[in-house]
């Protein structure tokens, strides 16, 4: 019997709710990953942008500014899972990716927990590389986990992403009350705190996984090289990268990344790396310019050699990657310009039985969720605690806190008169609402009502869209320094997360329906790259609030938001026809 087929027995003796061990193990590092990150995210473009004279002083930065900063990181976290994949894969296995992803991330964290111009960059660069390493083989490790098991995956992927939501959901709760109601730096070092304990929880569980996720050996390697040949027919040849190919590749993200961090560099430092102009054209327009012909150029001259059926599925997928790009340009509003909406132009003050009734709904949302996770922590540990003791002591040392932090902030409220919700409070609805309506959702797409991509792609953007047209109804022709009503904004959140169920995890799957396995890895890197172009969109649109809201009003600013991904919506769902002519009978 093999090695692999050994430990694949093994770690399938030992379940939590029907699944291994773990997996919940898994659960847990990217809970912590994911309550670190989404912890320091709904603060950064906060902290930047509020007034130097406030209670709680930030760095006085203008939206703009702020925006530019945030949307080159957002970029940036997208592009660099494709190198950490590929340094996992050929060198170092996918354990020691994600260990060295954690430690490079709370050096991150540890650095912006110090409030200095220059910790704040170098804190932004670790975590960008840290993700790199980190995001992509987290999943790799579950994917190889369940290689041999492909009827458990769905609900295995099910229980991970909640997982996700989880972190994000305390991560953005806790660390965002710690830094609006005591220090920013109290905020950005709990979420650092938290990563480093998850780090340490996945390397103490290293008896668990045995031989899953380790440095690929050869035989491996060539394993799935013969594999990959095997699969091979004659509508799925060889298609080489050329020398040219290469060319372009190198030229298109060179002028991508210089562009994406030229943005901040020159509004921010005045710095510009493209110092030149032609007619009304500027020196970065003119980059991006000969940037976006260079990679349709590449494109094009890819799809021209392969065959005609390859050729077309896999310009469904581009299809839906270019429409992507407008879902993400709204939806990513949630980290920039809904932050500063929620702070300066929604009515937060509660008193009396407003403040009683608030009180009570955060506490079903922070306590029933707690128990919940809590609850399985202790499934894992009776099962799990002969063999790595270390790591469910660091575990129930992660969830002591966790507990502690909460029970505080919740008794400050009840004995608090009267109250102000803290910014970050909702931005915790999107996990909350993902939490509650995404078995829903996905009982509908398994039902005889499912309907086709294009239409999902279409109904995504459109939901989306109807929560920034309440945005801008809830707006419309309030007066300067009154505030709206919170309820808009908690429907915004209810409307962005029922379009994110509808389109977000369409498109992933049919990215591995569509291509050919030996170019799953380019297109998923093509995939990732709209929605890193869409985030960084999404910060500079976001950016220029303040400045759209002083020359026309903030209704308009939302309106932009209502009527593109409308637009786009509509203009997916026509093209459904076409789009099943492109798939070739893929359903």
């Amino acid at each position: 019997m093999s090695e692999d087929t050994t430990t694949e027995q093994n770690f399938f003796k030992s379940t939590v709710l029907g699944h291994p061990s773990g997996l919940f193990v898994l659960f847990f590092t990217e809970m912590w990953e994911r309550f670190s990150f989404y912890g320091m995210r709904v603060l950064l473009i906060q902290f930047l942008t509020m007034t130097i004279l406030s209670d709680n002083p930030g760095w006085g930065w203008s939206a703009e500014n702020a925006g530019a900063l945030y949307g080159t990181y957002a970029m940036l976290l997208y592009i660099t899972p494709i190198f950490g994949g590929i340094i996992a894969d050929k060198y170092i296995g996918y354990r020691w990716a994600v260990v060295v992803g954690a430690i490079i991330m709370t050096l991150g964290h540890a650095a912006m927990a110090l409030d200095t111009p220059m910790m704040l960059y170098i804190g932004l660069g670790l975590l960008v590389a840290g993700t790199g390493f980190f995001k992509p083989n987290m999943t790799s490790i579950l994917s190889e986990m369940y290689k041999k098991f492909p009827e458990k995956k769905d609900g295995a992927y099910t229980i991970f992403y909640m997982g996700v939501n989880a972190g994000a959901f305390f991560g953005m709760m806790l660390c965002g009350y710690l830094a609006e109601k005591i220090g920013w730096h109290w905020g950005f070092g709990l979420a650092g705190v938290f990563m480093l304990l998850g780090t340490l929880q996945f390397w103490l569980a290293k008896p668990l996984f045995g031989n899953i996720g380790e440095v690929p050996t050869k035989e491996k390697k060539l394993a799935v090289a013969t594999a990959n040949a095997a699969s091979n027919n004659e509508d799925d040849k060889p298609n080489p990268f050329t020398l040219v190919d290469y060319i372009l590749i190198a030229i298109t993200t060179t002028i991508g990344l210089l562009y994406a961090i030229n943005d901040p560099l020159s509004k921010i430092a005045q710095i510009n790396l493209f110092p030149f102009s032609y007619g009304s054209l500027d020196g970065p327009s003119i980059a991006i310019l000969v940037a976006l012909v260079a990679f349709i150029f590449l494109i094009v001259s890819r799809l021209s050699r392969y065959t005609k059926i390859i050729r077309d599925r896999m310009i469904a997928v581009i299809i839906f990657a270019f429409f992507t790009i407008f879902f993400w340009m709204s939806f990513e509003q949630g980290a920039s310009s809904l932050v500063i909406f929620a702070r300066d132009n929604v009515d937060r003050a509660l008193e009396g039985s407003a403040l009683t009734a608030f009180n009570i709904v955060n506490t079903l949302l922070t306590i029933v969720p707690l128990i919940i996770i809590s609850w399985v922590l202790l499934l894992l540990g009776k099962q799990t605690w002969a063999k790595i003791p270390g790591s469910n002591i660091v575990l129930a040392i992660c969830f002591l806190g966790v507990w502690a932090v909460a029970i505080w902030m919740l008794y400050k409220e009840y004995t608090a008169e009267s109250s102000e919700i803290t910014v970050s409070w909702f931005s915790i609805l999107n996990s909350f609402f993902i939490i509650t309506f995404a078995s829903v959702v996905s009982k509908v797409w398994d039902s005889k009502y499912n309907p086709p991509a294009a239409v999902k792609y279409g109904l995504g953007l459109i939901v989306m869209a109807i929560g920034f047209g309440l945005l801008a109804y809830g707006s419309h022709g309030v007066a300067e320094g009154v505030k709206v009503s919170m309820i808009w904004l908690i429907l915004a959140y209810l409307f962005h997360t029922l379009g994110e169920l509808c389109l977000s995890p369409v498109g992933l799957s049919y990215v591995s329906k569509l291509v050919p396995a030996r170019m799953i890895a380019f297109m998923f890197g093509m995939w990732y790259l709209a929605i890193a172009v869409g985030n960084k969109l999404a910060a500079v649109i976001g950016g220029q609030i303040e400045n759209i809201t002083n020359q026309y009003s903030l209704s308009t600013f939302f309106l932009i938001f209502t009527v593109v991904p409308i637009v786009a919506g509509l203009l997916v769902m026509l093209l459904n026809p076409f789009m099943k002519k492109l798939m070739h009978g893929v359903k």
